[in-house]
């Protein structure tokens, strides 16, 4: 980190969870840190811990707050856009929120960004391969959607907008950008409320309810502990070959989401019985999910030389141990 250019940062979705941890790991490299988020889907409980620290604010306020988050991001060196509608259920029951929050949030902090030459990393997401086929999702595939019938998505159409509209300023203003497409980041203070299947497994396990699986459970997953994440993003900030490139973050740890519900049986020792839950209970009638989300990670590896380390295993008990401390 002694090479990181950056003193002091703005996370916008500033409480949410992976804004969590990054948080943690700025204030502990001596950085500053401001935490802009209306609570809508972020949660105190993820600023509580820093609200004491001199190096830390948060600001409440939406986005849409042009003049504030003009200000916020005018005193600040850089800026981390995290702020987003996520979670499946979340998307399907809120779509004109996901579209505004997503596509003009976005653009709001981008032609900010633009205006007082702060450079910015964008949170995408791997949603935006869509319904493609391939055995593992390359940066430069086609992205294949479903109908505009279905609100589902949405999101995914939303966040490629995002990408489009920061490659645009990129090439035509020239503004300092990296974008990441995360692929289901899991780790503690992720709340299951929004859809997340991890914590929503957990959480199922520890209190022996039965544990609901989505679909028929043969779709699979690649699962990647935050701190990997955060550590992937240190060293994209301080890499200059990152920036104007939009990036894979992820694992090769590949699991169908039935065996990932067998596991944490094991691992919490619980009593719990799996229940399958057909898509169009789970979610809406005609729901269509993505069957793998399996990142080829070449790209990551080539600019930073990464490779996540951290075993599913480590995560689920990391988890498990945080699930167990709040019941």
């Amino acid at each position: 980190m002694d090479t990181m250019p950056y003193r002091k940062f703005l996370i916008t979705g500033g409480a949410g969870f992976i804004a969590h941890h990054l948080t943690k790991r700025l204030l502990d490299r001596g950085f500053h840190v401001v935490a802009f988020d209306n609570l809508s889907t972020g949660s105190r409980k993820n600023v509580a811990p820093y609200l004491d620290n001199p190096g830390f604010q948060f600001i409440e306020d939406t986005i849409f707050n042009r003049e504030r988050i003009a200000e916020a991001i005018q005193a600040c060196d850089f800026v981390f856009h995290l702020a987003a509608v996520v979670g499946v259920k979340n998307i399907i029951d809120n779509p004109v929120q996901t579209i505004k929050t997503n596509i003009e949030g976005t653009e709001i902090v981008i032609k900010e960004c633009q205006l007082y030459q702060k450079a910015m990393f964008i949170a995408s997401t791997s949603e935006v391969y869509g319904k493609g086929a391939s055995p593992r999702f390359t940066e430069t595939d086609d992205l294949v959607y479903g109908s505009t019938m279905k609100h589902r998505w949405s999101y995914a159409c939303s966040k490629a907008i995002d990408e489009f509209f920061a490659l645009a300023y990129v090439k035509k203003f020239g503004l300092k950008a990296v974008i990441a497409r995360f692929f289901n980041t899991i780790g503690p203070k992720q709340t299951g409320e929004y859809g997340m299947v991890v914590p929503r497994l957990v959480s199922q396990a520890l209190k022996n309810e039965p544990l609901t699986v989505y679909g028929d459970g043969t779709q699979s997953r690649c699962f990647t502990y935050v701190g990997d994440v955060i550590d992937c993003l240190e060293r994209m900030l301080a890499t200059p070959a990152c920036y104007g490139q939009v990036v894979n973050i992820g694992s090769d740890n590949e699991i169908s989401i039935l065996e990932l519900a067998k596991k944490i049986i094991a691992m919490t020792g619980s009593q719990s019985q799996i229940k399958i839950i057909p898509y169009d209970q789970a979610y809406e009638e005609g729901f269509e999910d993505m069957q793998r989300r399996h990142p080829n990670l070449d790209k990551l590896h080539s600019l930073i030389n990464f490779v996540p380390e951290t075993t599913l295993e480590t995560a689920i008990s990391a988890i498990i141990d945080d699930f167990r401390q709040s019941l």
